[in-house]
């Protein structure tokens, strides 16, 4: 009952396991190189695209840095208007100021000349009350007298029209008399104060 192969089939079973190795052995390398393939293909698309994205953030960075800059023109260009207009809101009135002087000068010459005369009392208290209104007026538009008398001789604020040779140590150097008061509007010159100053 033992059954025998016959030795035909038996060399065509040891035939046949030979050769499927021997077919699938080339079909390995054609794999690992189509892999190669797609990972070198692979590789190149990664480094393109790392190569954009360096590219799109340096040009990020660039417009980033280009928009500080611009709003940073943009608000000192905003300060310095605003700053403008200030100034020539301020400054706006300073030619009808500088006329308005001239009066301010007569107003202070004739209260003098009043004071010292036998005038009638109604004179001197009318004239007074003109010039304490105009000055009142002025004063809260941003005029200020610049105050010279027994003050340190400083150019900024004094025009010295003559000097005066004065005993007193303490007195040398400093404004003896004052000619023609001086003013400033919102802290700038205007009119310089005349003066006579002890040496």
């Amino acid at each position: 009952m033992e059954q025998t192969i016959p030795e035909e089939n038996t060399q065509e079973t040891a035939q046949t396991q030979p050769e499927e190795t021997v077919t699938e052995a080339p079909a390995q390398p054609e794999e690992k190189k189509g892999f190669l393939k797609r990972g070198n293909k692979d590789k190149a698309k990664i480094e393109e695209l790392e190569k954009k994205t360096a590219e799109l953030e340096e040009k990020v960075a660039k417009d980033r840095d280009d928009y500080i800059r611009l709003m940073a023109e943009f608000d000192n260009f905003r300060r310095r208007t605003a700053q403008e207009k200030l100034e020539l809101v301020s400054m706006a009135s300073t030619d009808t100021i500088k006329g308005l002087l001239p009066v301010l000068d007569d107003c202070e010459r004739a209260l003098k000349v009043l004071l010292e005369s036998n005038d009638s009392d109604a004179a001197k208290e009318g004239t007074e009350l003109i010039f304490s209104k105009l000055m009142s007026y002025l004063k809260s538009k941003g005029l200020a007298v610049i105050e010279a008398i027994n003050q340190p001789f400083d150019t900024d604020l004094h025009e010295a029209v003559a000097q005066f040779p004065v005993q007193d140590e303490e007195q040398k150097g400093k404004v003896f008399d004052v000619v023609q008061t001086g003013y400033t509007l919102n802290g700038k010159v205007i009119r310089f104060a005349k003066v006579v100053v002890g040496i």
